[in-house]
């Protein structure tokens, strides 16, 4: 929205040029955060402290290495990634500079993810929130100030994103080192035992190919788009946070089922597993109706809060008509590879959703 508003069309255009990519690079470290969540869980649920503080320090010990790893890969494919989508010219220099600061700062937004995932493994998911609000609520103050006051354009944007990621990581670390709980982080103990290694990456390297893969896809798609030039990427852009916005809490119901299936499943408790499973599907599918209605309803509305372009309107209105009437099938989707992952079972969520 201030990107669309104070800096531009083209400037609009790069930003959504770019989701793809950074959805790529997030994507593939969630599936490895699922499968930690689950594992944690696991022995959460089933009362092993000693192997569930051997987990924590293994899941750590393993992000640090993989910030490393991302930082490099990303930075250096990135002006490749961006020529394979077909990026335009006039639109390229701020797309790969938008680009490099995300990815110089991606670190903070894999520790936040990690970190809030070890946390929501043992039932604790309002820390994690509050963290977020607040540096929601400091990212989009940055944004104005960088954007308004010191007229930085489309890098102002990138480096208010990576400091607020830098705080909520800070915040969701000082709770795993400072806490005296039996999910607490100690630098002293880090280590990677390789069992406990093997088990998370058995649960997340499925989901974790599933959205690289998923991701991949998307990425052809946006070149088709680029093709097409900024006004209708800038179309396109809108519409793609839009959906990402829309789709966030079905994401994190998903999330939540493979949590609670998590715990459940490692204490034995069928029952509870079972009826989770229904519960997570029936606010999936709710919420994925309503809303695909409020989306038809009021597609003017809301294309009209990221820009004053009507050409760039319309081409959002169109992607909004086709998709939106069928949000309910993804509320099933999601929910149900949520709470399947919960068991431990991440094979058959994958090929389901690499056939989507």
């Amino acid at each position: 929205i201030v990107v669309g508003n104070f800096v531009g069309t083209n400037a609009l255009a790069a930003v959504s040029s770019t989701t793809m990519v950074t959805n790529m690079s997030v994507f593939f470290f969630n599936g490895f955060s699922i499968g930690a969540t689950v594992i944690i869980g696991k022995y959460f649920g089933a009362g092993d402290h000693k192997k569930l503080h051997r987990a924590v320090e293994t899941t750590m010990a393993a992000t640090f290495l993989l910030c490393l790893l991302f930082t490099a890969f990303f930075l250096s494919a990135n002006d490749f990634m961006l020529r394979f989508m077909k990026t335009p010219p006039d639109v390229f220099g701020e797309a790969s500079l938008y680009l490099r600061i995300y990815f110089a700062g991606v670190t903070g937004l894999l520790l936040y993810n990690m970190g809030s995932g070890v946390l929501r493994a043992v039932g604790d998911t309002k820390r994690p929130l509050y963290f977020l609000v607040l540096t929601s609520v400091l990212n989009i103050i940055l944004d104005l100030i960088f954007v308004l006051q010191f007229h930085m354009g489309i890098a102002g944007v990138a480096y208010a994103t990576i400091l607020a990621q830098f705080i909520s990581a800070a915040a969701t670390m000082a709770v795993l080192i400072r806490t005296d709980d039996i999910y607490c982080f100690r630098l002293g103990d880090l280590c990677l035992d390789w069992g406990i290694l093997k088990e998370i990456f058995c649960v997340g390297l499925p989901a974790a190919i599933q959205s690289v893969i998923t991701s991949f896809s998307n990425i052809f798609v946006q070149s088709y788009i680029n093709f097409f030039g900024p006004t209708i990427m800038a179309g396109w852009g809108c519409y793609n946070k839009i959906d990402q916005f829309v789709m966030l809490p079905v994401q994190s119901m998903a999330m939540a089922s493979t949590t609670f299936v998590g715990q459940n499943f490692g204490a034995g408790k069928i029952d509870r597993v079972k009826k989770g499973t229904f519960v997570t599907l029936g606010m999936c599918i709710v919420y994925t109706i309503l809303t695909g209605i409020l989306l038809l309803v009021f597609q003017d509305s809301i294309m009209h809060l990221f820009t004053g372009d009507e050409t760039v309107i319309a081409y959002g209105k169109i992607c909004m008509l086709y998709f939106g009437p069928f949000y309910w099938m993804l509320g099933i989707l999601q929910g149900l590879a949520g709470t399947v992952r919960g068991t431990g079972k991440s094979v058959p969520p994958m090929v389901g959703l690499l056939i989507s």
